[in-house]
Order: C-alpha cells, then structure tokens, then sequence
C-alpha cells in the first residue's frame, strides 16, 4: 500500500488555493514534513446534514494518513461509511505585527486533504499503525511501554486516508504594510512561536527509583 510517492500534487478545484494564491504549495516534501511534525489534525465530515471538525491524532505512513477510535464514534462511523472528509492540520510560526491592525497576520503552515476513509481491519497492519502513531507523538516511547494486545487492537477501528488530494498553505516573513504606514512610530514585526515541552511531571503512582528517560526529558517537535 506504500508506493514511491509522487513529488507534487496536482491542484484541483478543491485544493487550489485561491485567496493569496502566492502561498499555496503542492510539493510533495513540504506536505509531508508539516503533517509529520503537526500533533494534532481536524477531521471534518458531515453527519445528519449537520457539518462537523473534531480535533483528533494521526501519523503519515507512506501515500496514507492514519487515525484511529471507537467504531462507535460519529467520526469512526462517518469515515467508515465511504462519505467525504476533510482532514486539515496547522502549525503557527509567528504573530505578525503590522504598523496597521488591518494588516497584522500569522506566519503559519497548514495542510488540507480531501479523500474518503477506509477500514484497516487486519490486526498486523494495526500494530504497525500503532507503532507509528505512538513514535509519532513521543518517539522511544513504542520501545518502553507495553504494547497492545491483540484484543485490544481488535476493539479499536483504524481508518486510512489516502494522500491524492491535498495542498499545503504557507506564510512566511515580515508584516507588509500599505506604503504610508512605513512611517507611522509604531513597532512591527514577528513574534516568534513554537510548541515547547515543560518539564515532565511524574505519575503519583509510579514506582520508586524509575527515572524519566532521556526521549522524555528532552522531547521536543522538529
């Protein structure tokens, strides 16, 4: 199921980027670097006529993207039922300052994909997901913790989403400023923003004399 990618996505009408189109990137290495270094995605579908976004976690093997719950969840259901979705994710680099309110901005990478989810019922290819996922959110941790059962696996739905239909919007740099305004004695420019780690808290419960290892204590997101 994991072919050689492509190195560009065509656009089509849903994921060519039309307002400030400059922004819009369909290289393939971009996309992938920003769903593998985003923790979080939204997934978007429609149940009862009624639209729907629920934040959820998910890992990029190869061409697909997977997420995983309760088959009795209305995302599960939704995504299982072959309906449309929509699966975003966004990481803010900055807070952009401009001279004027009307221009003040965010530097930011985001990634939308189209497609229609599909059941991954075999318990080996879950544990490989599985596997993915956890490296994926903390890295070291698949080797320390104990792994799930293959009950366990089998009372968890895992849906693919293929990657045919996606784009990446991107900004970066300064404010821009209508000419005038470059005079005006107010500050502009960028606050930078990144997702830190704090320092690791201990369960109440865990056992004297184990430490937090070392991919805990320094974990940190590309």
């Amino acid at each position: 199921m994991n072919a050689k990618p492509q190195n560009s996505f065509e656009p089509t009408p849903r994921t060519t980027v039309k307002s400030t189109a400059p922004r819009g990137v369909y290289d393939r290495i971009a996309i992938d670097k920003i769903l593998d270094e985003a923790l979080v995605c939204h997934i978007g579908f429609v149940d009862n006529n009624q639209p729907v976004v629920i934040p959820t976690i998910h890992v990029r093997i190869g061409d697909y993207l997977y997420i995983h719950g309760s088959r009795a969840s209305r995302m599960i259901t939704r995504l299982l039922s072959g309906d449309p979705a929509c699966l975003t994710v966004t990481l803010v680099d900055g807070l952009v300052l401009a001279r004027s309110v009307f221009h003040h901005s965010m530097n930011y990478r985001s990634v939308v994909v189209f497609g229609r989810g599909f059941d991954v019922p075999d318990i080996k290819q879950k544990r490989d997901i599985s596997r993915a996922l956890t490296d994926h959110v903390v890295p070291g941790r698949w080797a320390e913790a104990r792994q799930p059962s293959d009950k366990e696996l089998a009372a968890t739905a895992f849906v693919g989403l293929r990657l045919d239909e996606c784009s990446a919007k991107v900004r970066t740099g300064p404010p821009a400023d209508d000419d005038e305004d470059y005079q005006l004695d107010v500050w502009a420019g960028v606050i930078p923003m990144t997702l830190s780690a704090g320092q690791p808290i201990d369960d109440d419960k865990l056992q004297a004399g184990i430490v937090a290892p070392e991919y805990v204590n320094q974990y940190k997101r590309a």
